[in-house]
């Protein structure tokens, strides 16, 4: 008699599939070539969706706001950059559907006000970009997307009044973060990555750069534990989903980076760079400053929105 198939058969071969369709798009600092098999955390989370016929849900922090620093961005809404980006995670959940047809959604858990008063950007920035990613969902209909961010969880509460909450229900204690980061590669290198990104965000020092830097180091473990606070809180909210991140993540972690777009580090996003589309027609991210050296200013819908080199 044939070999019987297992149940979790079919359910492990489409969860492969649908893995192996990520990992292109995999971002990570590690350089050698992997397979769906060294994601057995995913791999289960989403052949828990399949065996229930159900989409796969993936939440992505992200999308918080626009640098504060004039040379690094175009302005403090959603630009060329955003559009790409969500294009481009809409199109993901999109062909998952040739695979598993229930297909699937994902859930921008836009970070902004976690962190709003930690990276010196307005809450009223942070409010209308969220408000406009919602709105560029909608005119592109990217109808696989949705936002999440603090006011679905907090309402119309004070910003101040809602970190607090945040912070005080789900932030790790800062010594034990100061620990983690002395003693855990990949948790350095995310502190690394924050502070650098707070030094490269801050336009308008006065003082020395070695007093910026030790004050951005601080800065940075509270962003840490703002970011974990949030994670959790998604969890909480979002408990079956697949987790996705926006920064390098090595191969078997419990959350999956994803590049969003084409841009020469790991570490670059559209919310801190410009886009700027090649002579080719292909797409990348740079600072502003340099993407203007490179390209002509073109606006959409009467604002800036990218360069062009052709």
């Amino acid at each position: 008699m044939p070999p019987t198939a297992t149940p979790d058969a079919l359910p492990t071969r489409i969860s492969t599939a649908i893995l192996n369709m990520l990992l292109p798009h995999h971002r990570t600092t590690e350089q050698a070539p992997t397979s769906a098999g060294r994601f057995p955390h995913q791999l289960r989370q989403i052949a828990d969706f399949v065996r229930d016929d159900a989409p796969v849900t993936f939440t992505l922090p992200g999308f918080p706001c626009k640098s504060p620093n004039p040379t690094k961005v175009l302005g403090h809404l959603p630009d060329q950059g955003e559009r790409l980006s969500l294009g481009f995670l809409n199109t993901l959940c999109t062909e998952i559907e040739r695979i598993h047809p229930p297909g699937a959604r994902l859930v921008v858990c836009s970070d902004g006000h976690a962190f709003g008063d930690l990276i010196r950007v307005p809450d009223e920035h942070i409010d209308a970009y969220a408000d406009e990613l919602r709105t560029l969902i909608g005119q592109l209909g990217l109808t696989r997307l949705s936002v999440f961010d603090l006011r679905d969880v907090f309402g119309d509460l004070p910003h101040d009044t809602k970190r607090a909450h945040l912070h005080k229900s789900y932030a790790p204690a800062l010594d034990a973060l100061r620990a983690e980061v002395r003693a855990d590669d990949n948790t350095l290198a995310l502190y690394r990555g924050i502070t650098r990104f707070l030094v490269e965000d801050t336009a308008d020092h006065s003082g020395t750069r070695s007093a910026l830097q030790r004050e951005c180091r601080q800065r940075a473990y509270g962003v840490i534990q703002r970011s974990r606070a949030w994670g959790d809180l998604i969890a909480d909210h979002h408990p079956r989903s697949v987790r996705l991140s926006i920064h390098p993540q090595p191969v078997g972690a419990h959350k999956f980076g994803i590049r969003l777009m084409d841009a020469p580090d790991a570490w670059t996003t559209p919310w801190h760079s410009a886009a700027l589309r090649r002579t080719d027609g292909t797409w990348t991210l740079m600072p502003r400053a340099k993407a203007a050296e490179l390209g002509r200013l073109i606006d959409y819908d009467g604002r800036p929105s990218h360069f062009d080199q052709g």
